[in-house]
């Protein structure tokens, strides 16, 4: 796969590196170019230094390594080497006391979209700080990390997925790009678990099994049902 990353920060370094292990032409695209350079050079493999242009015009696949803010201004400024590609938003639009900084607005990865028509726009790789997408893998408690991907396109979202197994993550089917806003919120609300109050934030939530509470119908009990049924003599 040819992937351009937009950008030469953490997000562009910890995702890239795993995708060039994985055997994908990798090319990276900053306004910097001694920041591209030495960014594809740690990266090493097929990584490649370039434009922001170049990287977008060279690529199947687009991240959107970019601050909330830049993301959209940069889109409007490549739309039309985007036209067609697929372009990953990774980007939290939270300000000051974790506040969402698109209230009441489109989601960071809608005014990507709005910004670059004809792009397949897909949110994912947000809900994580990026020394966590530097483990290989990210796996805690003998379990790979899962990771929410929003978009619209059957397409996209396929090649999404095989770049969140890249990873060494298990993607998770997380509805539409309208979705992408909850997403958004979802990271708003568990940095300020986080970071302002020191909360684990997986222990807010009980197991699937509990879901729908103590000794209810879980989600598969119907699925379970259903084939005791139809196997019975």
């Amino acid at each position: 796969m040819r992937i351009g990353v937009l950008g030469t920060g953490n997000m562009a370094d910890a995702l890239a590196a795993h995708w060039v292990r994985a055997g994908h032409e990798v090319t990276i695209g900053g306004r910097n170019a001694q920041k591209a350079e030495r960014l594809a050079a740690r990266l090493g493999g097929s990584a490649q230094p370039a434009g922001l242009r170049a990287a977008a015009e060279f690529a199947q696949v687009v991240l959107a390594a970019l601050p909330f803010g830049a993301g959209a201004s940069v889109a409007r400024e490549l739309r039309a080497a985007l036209r067609g590609k697929v372009l990953i938003d990774c980007s939290n639009p939270v300000g000051p006391g974790f506040r969402l900084l698109t209230r009441n607005g489109l989601s960071a990865a809608q005014q990507l979209a709005a910004a670059a028509p004809g792009t397949q726009v897909v949110k994912a790789f947000n809900l994580c700080h990026e020394n966590v997408w530097r483990m290989s893998p990210p796996v805690f408690d003998g379990r790979p990390l899962a990771v929410p991907v929003c978009g619209d396109d059957e397409t996209a979202l396929a090649l999404v997925h095989q770049l969140v197994r890249d990873v060494g993550c298990e993607p998770v089917v997380g509805g539409g790009l309208e979705r992408a806003g909850l997403l958004e919120a979802t990271a708003a609300f568990f940095i300020g678990l986080w970071v302002g109050e020191g909360v684990d934030a997986q222990a807010i939530a009980p197991p699937l099994a509990y879901a729908a509470g103590p000794g209810r119908p879980g989600p598969d009990d119907a699925g379970k049902a259903s084939r005791q049924e139809s196997s019975a003599p």
